[in-house]
């Protein structure tokens, strides 16, 4: 039993009825927001956040209080902003909730499964409220938890699971109905290093088979750069990036230069010839401007008879990048203080 990929005949995950409304996002992005803003009393939890999102694999990344689980909400329509606004799929969050959410699944943080309730009862009752009749959400139900590993378990009181097993069910119960969309909050939160894989790679599938945008919330920077091609971060409520992942995590037009010989000679022959360089340890960073840095230095390492042991891109991690826009975000508060 597998989830029938949506490039097949089948309808909106076996959902007919008279009213179903196929979500086309009226642009390329299928999540906008312009100046959107939300507080909580003093406590400003978004301010002015004018964001676009792509049909991608997408990390949400932020510290704890950035504004991450407030944005899903009100993407959800769960919460209404204060100013602002914001469409998922080409429905206003405000003014469309409902039929906005037909076509968007969401995979909470929080622990909420009704405990004496068995998986397959619960997930097919999901299945249902998105318009299913009671046999198609049934199959659909069963279908979908064997896709996300759990079989014969389903037809046991979910109060008897473990950690992991609820946030397998969460994450059928978000799917069931076939979204075009789905929010994903710590989806890999409180399972084992194997449970996390394999929660890991069904979301890969979920996102390149099925052809469902994926919107990743986690604290897990590893999580975020194993499944997720597109990064979106916040910070005190604001964006604080946000590109494709291999942009953001390639050097700073960096180019990195492995020699055998005097490296500060080299260095200084590469400023001759009007070259950024700077020798970082063992290795000299060049600034990369075009191809012809490249020329440059193989040139110079003939001239000089050193032996070139490696010329190449520099490429951070998504933590590298991370803890840079935090070192950022400290060097400037601390300006800021010493400015008052």
């Amino acid at each position: 039993m597998v989830v029938t990929p949506r490039s097949t005949t089948r309808t909106r995950g076996s959902i007919e009825r008279e009213d179903a409304v196929t979500a086309t996002p009226s642009s390329e992005w299928m999540v906008e927001s312009t100046n959107l803003r939300k507080s909580y009393g003093k406590v400003i939890a978004l301010e002015g956040l004018s964001v676009q999102i792509p049909r991608a694999a997408v990390g949400l990344l932020g510290a704890n209080g950035a504004g991450k689980s407030t944005l899903i909400k009100l993407l959800l329509g769960l919460q209404t902003p204060v100013s602002g606004d914001a469409s998922v799929l080409g429905f206003n969050v405000r003014t469309e909730p409902l039929r906005m959410r037909e076509h968007v699944g969401y995979m909470p943080e929080s622990d909420s499964l009704p405990l004496d309730v068995t998986a397959a009862d619960f997930v097919g009752h999901m299945a249902e409220i998105s318009g299913l009749p009671t046999r198609e959400a049934r199959l659909r139900a069963a279908e979908t938890l064997y896709q996300c590993g759990v079989d014969e378990e389903r037809y046991r009181l979910m109060r008897e699971f473990s950690t992991g097993m609820k946030q397998r069910v969460k994450l059928a119960q978000a799917i069931v109905h076939d979204p075009d969309l789905v929010f994903l909050d710590e989806p890999t939160n409180g399972m084992d290093p194997a449970g996390r894989d394999d929660m890991l790679r069904l979301i890969g599938r979920i996102h390149n088979d099925l052809g469902i945008t994926v919107i990743l919330s986690s604290h897990l920077l590893e999580d975020v750069e194993l499944v997720c091609d597109y990064v979106v971060m916040l910070e005190h409520g604001r964006l604080a990036m946000t590109g494709p992942l291999t942009s953001l995590v390639q050097g700073e037009g960096d180019v990195v230069v492995q020699i055998d010989g005097d490296i500060d000679r080299f260095v200084g022959e590469l400023q001759a010839r009007g070259l950024d360089a700077r020798r970082r340890d063992r290795d000299i960073l060049l600034a990369y401007h075009d191809e012809s840095v490249f020329d440059v230095v193989r040139d110079l390492s003939i001239d000089q008879d050193v032996l070139l042991r490696g010329l190449r891109r520099d490429t951070r991690t998504l933590e590298d990048v991370y803890l840079q826009r935090m070192s950022e975000q400290t060097e400037n508060e601390a300006a800021n203080v010493h400015a008052d």
